[in-house]
């Protein structure tokens, strides 16, 4: 079996047949690596991995993301369904959740250290919907006119999962739903520069809200519009899923959303986070909630 790299009719994104993810020789990790940081979105299809089996593979990557809440997990379901089957209603904290993944983002932007990269594969998905979305944050980047580049080269955006969720409606108390995120809101430059590749790419998202030194209207305007032209053709690609599917992106260059479906049906996700470098990902936080502007509870937004 010979590994195949094909190329995505889009700025990123290969995909890699002829290999089985749960034993590669040493050749083919390389190629694995090397294609990841070419080209940012890596899809494996029916690749059928165990929960260890994609473990062990995500771990080729780095350090695994702990969870607060569960410390030994280094595998999660994202899903709809519950333990006994029936799936998540609207109003509970498991659906809300859900919802805001349809925004795009980075995974893990709101907290200290923010994630390297992310594996997902498909367990259970609808009948129709449920994709996932994937777009090029290096050739937004790129496309920028230089007035715009000169502009953001020196800007940081503070990043709240509390500010991101109330946008959208879903507000908690401090504490109350996030409890790995109650210590203020990490401050992150609007341009990255990968340590891999030394492309510049822009660092934005759902969670992106305030930049210091600018009006919040201001700041709003200009995180909105910078989102929008971003993640537009061809710098999007949209995945539907097949049972067995593994798909993984680097959360320093690209962002990523859920797409709607019918929340009767389940949708089952296995997730494995990869952590990222702390001496490139490790944000300036914000001492206390009131350095940030970071209120939880009430709109900023």
């Amino acid at each position: 079996m010979q590994p195949t790299i094909t190329p995505m009719e889009t700025t990123m994104g290969a995909t890699v047949t002829g290999i089985d993810l749960a034993n590669m020789s040493t050749a083919e990790w390389r190629m694995v690596e090397d294609a990841f940081h070419e080209h940012a979105v890596l899809l494996f299809p029916a690749q059928n991995l165990t929960d260890e089996a994609q473990i062990a593979f995500a771990l080729r990557f780095g350090e695994m993301e702990l969870l607060r809440s569960d410390p030994d997990a280094k595998a999660v379901n994202i899903s709809n369904q519950k333990p006994d089957g029936s799936v998540v209603q609207p109003g509970e904290h498991g659906y809300n959740a859900l919802r805001g993944n349809e925004g795009w983002h980075t995974d893990s932007s709101y907290m200290p250290l923010a994630a390297k990269a992310s594996v997902l594969s498909a367990q259970v998905v609808p009948s129709s919907g449920g994709e996932t979305a994937v777009a090029d944050m290096r050739d937004a980047y790129d496309a920028l006119d230089q007035d715009m580049k000169d502009k953001i080269a020196d800007l940081s955006a503070y990043h709240s999962l509390y500010q991101s969720q109330a946008k959208i409606g879903y507000t908690v108390a401090t504490g109350a739903g996030y409890g790995y995120h109650t210590k203020g809101a990490p401050l992150r430059p609007l341009v990255y520069t990968h340590p891999a590749t030394g492309r510049k790419s822009l660092f934005i998202g759902r969670h992106a809200y305030r930049i210091p030194g600018m009006d919040d209207g201001e700041a709003k305007e200009l995180l909105d519009g910078l989102l929008e032209f971003a993640c537009q053709p061809p710098r999007t690609y949209y995945h539907a899923w097949k049972p067995g599917d593994v798909m993984m992106w680097d959360n320093r260059c690209t962002l990523h959303a859920a797409q709607p479906y019918d929340y009767n049906q389940p949708r089952v996700m296995r997730h494995t986070r990869i952590a990222g470098d702390p001496a490139m990902d490790l944000a300036a936080t914000a001492k206390d909630e009131a350095a940030s502007g970071f209120e939880p509870t009430t709109s900023n937004l």
